[in-house]
């Protein structure tokens, strides 16, 4: 039950307990001395990596940076077993800092938040959950994820399957069995990409059905070099992140400056073997400056993949329709595989072109296609999730006025710096929409945005200051940077998630930040030392106006 207006239950509560969540807790509570509860709907901590145990489940991008930096300590003391770590280890990873700072005492498991409004009066937010908790707060602080609502497509006889039926971002805890089974999978994205091989390898015969074929990259994974990680890692974690935090996508890893037509063929062939031999992050982070711009550029490398998978695939048939040559590479999500095209060499499994031949219905025995009835044991559905705004959408979020924060982002998500958004004072998303988010190694912006959202705090409570809010201009020309940034890259030329294109009714808006990790970090750091511009402070006064801490 909440306090009166001047002594809230809580400073801070923060939704989530993944990577953001974890981090704010600690952030605030023991660097800030806040008071903060944590709310959270699974029942132990991890986010993403708490819910997505599909098999295959891996992180694309590199162990070694998809970690906190907080603690040099940890840095050293933590060791990775592969170069692209799976979801138990991230997963054991985010159990063993949840322990070693004994964060679970400020977590609440097994409980959904329901409903948050702004109580305009006091300042405050009042935060409601399933569990019949309401309490009040001066802040209220998302970490909710960006790809953490799982989206199934509304298809014809979805209920009426008899079969085993599951989603890839919910999957269950205990195992399931596939041996001697009849398995679809629905859906070739990231998650369809990395449980495919895993299930065909056990499954009686699996089907694929195929909206879009990817770009996928191979990701080498093997183990991790441990010389590596021991004379080239962990004596020089200072400088790695430190050019991690200002680099492009958050990874400390140099683009090639030179444009991909500038070269002669022969060379650049050469250039692109070299990446693909090493895989991965590498091949999508070293390549040419102009790949994601420049539309000629990026045909060079798209027919090098296009090659390569010819090589892989031993059914020329199957080949091409495994070949993406209706957008650019890096238009949608880049991927990482292991053994992805491979496993199309295999006799127990079949690829289904749903482009030409759409999906009907679901049957009771399995799926009917334009031009065949399919009978399954068990479909998985790896069929995304509604980014960036679907998990906001499942709270009823309310700001000034009893603003409904979906109402508001009707049009498609308006906020400043992926932030806040004005009306609703005093919240702040960790990577939300505007930020550079699902287009980098996300503990890296994860980590800028804790950082800088506690140094605000820190701020209004030096001088006194209740609320801060976005102003209105201030969102409306980030969102307007936002497009700008966007419209001369790949990003525009596909309909991905990025542009909400994988939810029927979605606005087509494209929603993270293009223009890089560290420039979006240099134009925060330049919003905050001149004195928070662009935001309203609780004076009233605009946020340049007020006394610089």
């Amino acid at each position: 039950m909440a306090n009166s207006e001047n002594h809230p239950d809580f400073d801070a509560v923060v939704i989530g307990a993944g990577f953001a969540g974890l981090g704010m807790l600690r952030k605030l509570r023991e660097e800030h001395g806040m008071s903060v509860q944590v709310y959270e709907t699974g029942d132990g901590v991890g986010g993403t990596w708490y819910w997505n145990r599909y098999p295959g489940a891996r992180c694309d991008s590199e162990s070694y940076m998809y970690c906190f930096s907080f603690s040099k300590e940890m840095l050293q003391d933590w060791n990775w077993s592969g170069k692209y770590p799976e979801q138990p280890e991230i997963l054991s990873y985010l159990n063993h800092v949840a322990d070693r700072f004994d964060l679970r005492r400020n977590i609440q498991f097994n409980t959904r938040v329901t409903s948050a409004r702004f109580l305009e009066d006091a300042s405050l937010w009042e935060v409601e959950t399933d569990q019949g908790d309401r309490v009040t707060s001066q802040f209220l602080i998302t970490g909710i994820g960006c790809i953490s609502s799982g989206n199934v497509p509304d298809i014809k006889g979805l209920d009426s399957f008899q079969g085993e039926q599951y989603h890839t971002g919910s999957w269950p805890h205990e195992e399931v069995d596939f041996a001697g089974k009849r398995v679809a999978v629905i859906g070739t994205g990231s998650s369809g990409i990395q449980s495919i091989p895993v299930i065909a390898m056990q499954a009686e015969h699996l089907t694929v059905f195929q909206r879009t074929p990817q770009y996928t990259i191979p990701a080498r994974h093997g183990t991790i070099d441990r010389k590596f990680l021991e004379e080239t890692v962990k004596p020089n974690y200072d400088d790695l992140m430190e050019r991690a935090r200002w680099s492009t996508a958050g990874f400390p890893m140099d683009r090639d400056e030179r444009s991909a037509l500038e070269i002669s063929a022969a060379e650049r062939l050469e250039i692109y073997e070299a990446s693909w031999a090493e895989g991965g992050t590498r091949f999508l982070s070293t390549s040419f400056k102009d790949v994601s711009t420049d539309r000629r550029a990026n045909d060079t490398m798209a027919e090098f993949i296009r090659k390569k998978i010819r090589e892989m695939v031993q059914d020329p048939e199957t080949a091409e329709k495994l070949m993406p040559t209706d957008h650019p590479f890096g238009s949608k999500r880049p991927l990482i595989d292991t053994d992805y095209f491979e496993t199309y060499n295999r006799e127990n499994v079949e690829l289904v072109d749903i482009r030409h031949s759409p999906i009907q219905e679901i049957t009771p025995r399995g799926i009917r296609t334009d031009d065949h009835e399919f009978e399954f044991d068990m479909i998985v559905f790896a069929t995304g999730f509604d980014a960036m705004t679907g998990t906001f959408f499942k709270m009823d979020i309310r700001g000034r006025d009893g603003l409904l924060l979906k109402e508001k982002w009707s049009e498609g998500p308006k906020t400043y710096l992926g932030l806040q958004t004005a009306g609703f004072p005093n919240m702040f998303m960790i990577t939300g929409p505007g930020s550079p988010s699902v287009l980098s190694n996300m503990p890296v912006s994860i980590e800028q945005h804790i950082d800088w959202i506690a140094d605000l705090l820190q701020h209004m409570r030096e001088y006194d200051i209740k609320s801060v809010e976005a102003e209105a201009d201030a969102e409306k020309a980030w969102v307007v940077h936002v497009n700008e940034v966007a419209e001369p890259t790949m990003f525009m030329q596909a309909n991905s998630w990025y542009l909400g294109a994988n939810i029927p009714g979605k606005p087509r808006v494209f929603m993270p930040y293009a223009g890089g990790v560290g420039t979006y970090r240099k134009k925060c750091n330049e919003v905050a030392d001149n004195g928070y511009e662009g935001f309203i402070l609780g004076t009233g006064r605009r946020g340049a106006e007020t006394v610089k801490s």
